[in-house]
């Protein structure tokens, strides 16, 4: 995640403070600015509200999320004109498990950690909703997420989307079980941010493709999604996680199985691509990587600056990039970060999602979008709830 600094005395803080160490003031993130903030408790303006005291705060009155005040499980705040007492990241969680339980109780909490981070992305992107932003479509706020325990004799709880339903199976927030799977399944890159970005991808799919004009073209470059994908995924799993010759054509074994699922894994791996160029910008990263041609130099592309770089530029700079990231963690005994080698078609692919993002981030604001609410779509778009956990 990128590096923000306290608007009041500018020393370093991260995504996930909660107070700055070197002034003291309260921090939170706020959801209607995008920004770190210091606020100062403010009683004489009402129960529970908080002032901005940076600079350039003007003084504006918040709220801290229901989650943080009964938690201390969320640093978003929200501003005192939204009605609703949960910020637009956690009012999206629409069945959470019972946190008096000590081991949900964590696990709940690294998985709303993740989903902050996927609602920060896709707010820069200008896909989430937010005060005053617009929703990803007319009269559609967002997904919902359905963050579930499997429970003695019940049915398993399998991870996917379904009609703007993102379901997660909070066990995937245990180190020692989401290894297990990631071995089982033939998964080099198994992360919870990874999974909420892969199903976030197929509601985005409705969204965005579907619904906005891209069909055709999807099409061409990714196939017909109207193949039977029951069938596609049987086939996947039976010829093994790294049978055929995926690497030529797609972002990872699994994106070969299916056109959704093409998609869904090109749609994470963009989100990776956005999130670790903005947080190398946000270091003032340069890259020298030697060569026997001389040594060629990079420096940090911010994929959110002015004027926006082009997909060409911000990919000039993450090929390097995702040289030194894995040598800093080869070098710390670790396997690579980035253990991705994309060959043309699935860079082409990048640059489709690229080219859908950047035309749907133009939509003009629009008033606060609502509390989100599951979406009906047509039932052959339930496209990954038998996926994965299922083939355990």
């Amino acid at each position: 995640m990128r590096v923000f600094n306290c608007d009041h005395c500018g020393h370093l803080v991260f995504f996930d403070s909660v107070q700055c160490l070197h002034c003291g003031n309260a921090l939170a993130f706020l959801s209607d600015a995008l920004v770190m903030a210091a606020l100062a408790p403010a009683p004489q303006q009402g129960p529970g509200l908080w002032q901005r005291v940076g600079p350039g705060g003007g003084g504006a009155l918040y709220r801290m999320c229901q989650n943080h005040t009964a938690h201390q499980a969320c640093n978003f705040a929200v501003p005192t004109g939204d009605a609703q007492a949960l910020c637009p990241s956690c009012r999206q969680t629409r069945l959470m498990p019972d946190v008096a339980e000590p081991a949900h109780m964590g696990r709940w909490m690294q998985i709303e950690s993740a989903k902050r981070r996927l609602y920060y992305s896709l707010a820069r992107l200008g896909l989430a909703p937010a005060p005053g932003r617009a929703g990803p479509a007319p009269g559609r706020s967002g997904p919902v997420f359905d963050l579930l325990a499997e429970v003695p004799g019940g049915p398993p709880v399998l991870t996917g989307h379904h009609n703007g339903t993102i379901t997660l199976n909070v066990a995937e927030a245990d180190d020692d079980e989401r290894a297990r799977r990631r071995i089982a399944l033939g998964e080099p890159y198994r992360t919870l941010i990874g999974h909420l970005r892969h199903e976030s991808g197929h509601f985005y799919w409705d969204q965005l493709v579907r619904d906005g004009g891209w069909l055709d073209n999807f099409r061409q470059r990714f196939g017909d999604e109207r193949q039977d994908y029951a069938a596609a995924l049987e086939a996947h799993y039976a010829q093994g996680y790294d049978g055929g010759d995926w690497a030529k054509n797609h972002v990872s074994a699994y994106a070969a199985a299916h056109p959704w699922e093409d998609w869904a894994e090109t749609w994470a791996h963009y989100l990776h691509m956005i999130d670790l160029l903005e947080t190398s910008a946000s270091y003032a990263t340069e890259v020298t990587v030697p060569g026997i041609y001389g040594a060629q130099h990079s420096r940090a592309v911010d994929p959110f600056g002015t004027p926006a770089p082009d997909f060409d530029t911000m990919l000039r700079h993450l090929v390097p990039l995702t040289l030194l990231l894995n040598s800093l963690t080869r070098s710390l005994g670790q396997l690579d970060a980035y253990p991705f080698a994309l060959a043309e078609q699935a860079l082409a692919k990048l640059r489709f999602v690229h080219d859908v993002v950047r035309a749907a981030g133009q939509r003009p604001a629009a008033p606060a979008a609502a509390a989100a609410t599951p979406l009906q779509a047509p039932a052959p778009v339930a496209s990954s709830v038998i996926k994965k956990i299922a083939k355990k």
